[in-house]
């Protein structure tokens, strides 16, 4: 069992600085990366970017949660918060190795439109093409596969969940018609550990793969003097290994059928609220055993990223819980939150990695407090910045140092597209405000006043720097298709753009 002395975590906490120093990244996600192969991959294209940031002077680059997606193909609803998505596994490095051959790959219908992801081509073709990859490579790994299981203890609960889950028709583990093995009855696990060995051991392969792709590109990443920037939800999915596997972490009943379910309640934009439907945690059951489960979840994290981005960071300090089975979030409850109890736990564990809290929201006196006390970075976006005409505080020039300043976040339009949909009011003042021209262009001054905010890191959207518009969101909350398409094309991560973005990253001192 994990524990950690609550004194000593507030003692670490407590000096606790931010080591961030002024700097800029540019927020791409790996699915959005050019590729031949329908979907972004850790090969060649992901090597380019990293080359094209550093040819533009940024410190940072900044991705969305790299877990395997499910319904929805979300990163933020993923069958595991450990697990790498096998559909970033480069075939053409696996081609390289042997495992896979041109004819292969060649006879794939990857799909026709090069500026979106087809998911449904994708999920037909990639893991037949990965099996061919398994049953060459397999045997040839197998020690180095062990080895790796043996490094990662999350492993073998989720081979297992994914083999039973696809022996299951892909079915909810909720739904799974064999209750011995839903609820993890003794035997059960080890039944069909046997029958299923196979593909048990083809999904700890493709993690292997992954980790291996994802470990070499890091490494050049940070040879670059380029830092990797996660993103952290602050909920795992219902349909999860991490859910199935450790039931008693979570407000499940004895028939592990969640009693209440997360959301965020009504408010100005949405009179229902939003309604999640991610299990909440028994925080009381986590901080019994010195938050083991988050300590894990973290140092699984610390192996992707450098910096880890916690969404939805107020929920550490409230939570809205929905009773299960409500349709909207309007009957759902406040309840507190674990605050710097854990918080301090995960400050003392790991001091060399950074945080930044997605502090985004109504906020709170409380929230504002647990921020302060956590001594984390919090996030400022330029698009929600001049909504308020009476609020001077919340514009740019009152950013505070610690701060994350983004021109919106992956929820968020890109800046071509928000001018158009914002009001007329807010746009105005943006203008007046940074005082934009026709000649510089609405973007471009956008960018440069988010450069030159007091925020020790700035971030944009790759989309904002190519002034692209209408359909190249990467999500648009509250919708369930057509989400987490959008593609780089070929060349437009160019020499010149790069060149451009540096000479601003120069002029307010973020190289």
């Amino acid at each position: 069992m994990m524990t950690f002395s609550q004194d000593t975590a507030c003692e670490i906490e407590t000096k606790r600085v931010m080591t961030m120093e002024r700097g800029s990244g540019i927020l791409l996600h790996i699915s959005s990366l050019p590729s031949n192969y329908g979907i972004g991959t850790l090969g060649r294209a992901a090597y380019d970017f990293a080359d094209f940031l550093h040819a533009a002077g940024q410190k940072y680059w900044q991705l969305l949660p790299l877990g395997p997606t499910s319904y929805g193909d979300s990163p933020y609803q993923s069958f595991s918060t450990f697990a790498g998505n096998p559909y970033f596994i480069d075939l053409d490095l696996l081609a390289e190795e042997g495992l896979l051959d041109r004819e292969t790959l060649d006879a794939v219908n990857w799909g026709t439109e090069p500026r979106y992801v087809d998911y449904g081509k994708v999920y037909d073709s990639r893991f037949r093409v990965l099996r061919t990859a398994f049953q060459r490579g397999f045997d040839r790994d197998r020690a180095a596969v062990e080895q790796f299981e043996r490094e990662n203890a999350w492993l073998p609960n989720y081979a297992l969940y994914m083999a039973v889950k696809q022996h299951f028709g892909m079915k909810s583990w909720l739904d799974w018609p064999d209750e011995d093995i839903r609820l993890r009855r003794d035997g059960a696990v080890e039944r069909y550990s046997r029958e299923l060995r196979e593909d048990v051991d083809f999904f700890r392969y493709l993690q292997y793969l992954f980790y291996k792709q994802w470990n070499a590109l890091r490494d050049y990443i940070h040879s670059l003097g380029i830092r990797i920037i996660g993103d952290l939800p602050i909920y795992v999915a219902m349909d999860s290994a991490d859910v199935w596997a450790e039931p008693e972490s979570f407000q499940l009943d004895d028939r592990c059928v969640p009693t209440e379910v997360s959301g965020v309640p009504p408010d100005y934009f949405s009179a229902d609220g939003q309604l999640w439907g991610n299990p909440l945690y028994r925080w009381d059951r986590m901080q019994a055993d010195g938050f083991g489960w988050w300590i894990r979840r973290i140092d699984g994290a610390g192996k992707l990223y450098d910096v880890i981005r916690v969404d939805h960071f107020r929920g550490f300090e409230a939570y809205w819980a929905v009773p299960y089975g409500e349709t909207t979030a309007k009957n759902g409850h406040w309840v507190k939150g674990p605050g710097m109890d854990l918080i301090g736990v995960l400050n003392g564990w790991f001091p060399k990695l950074e945080f930044i809290a997605e502090d985004l929201g109504y906020p709170t006196p409380e929230l504002a407090q647990l921020l302060r006390d956590s001594q984390w970075p919090g996030m400022k976006v330029l698009e929600f910045a001049f909504d308020d005409r009476d609020d001077s505080a919340g514009l740019p020039h009152a950013f505070p140092e610690r701060s994350i300043c983004y021109t919106g976040t992956h929820d968020n339009s890109p800046l071509a597209l928000w001018r158009g949909e914002a009001s007329g009011e807010s746009v105005a003042r943006a203008g007046e405000y940074f005082g934009l021209n026709d000649a510089e262009g609405f973007c471009e001054g956008m960018l440069r006043g988010g450069l030159s905010s007091p925020s020790a890191l700035f971030v944009a959207q790759l989309q904002d720097w190519l002034g692209l518009s209408v359909g190249c969101r990467t999500n648009t909350p509250g919708t369930s298709a057509g989400n987490w398409r959008w593609r780089l094309l070929p060349g437009e991560a160019s020499a010149a753009l790069a060149e451009r973005i540096c000479h601003k990253t120069a002029l307010y001192g973020r190289i």
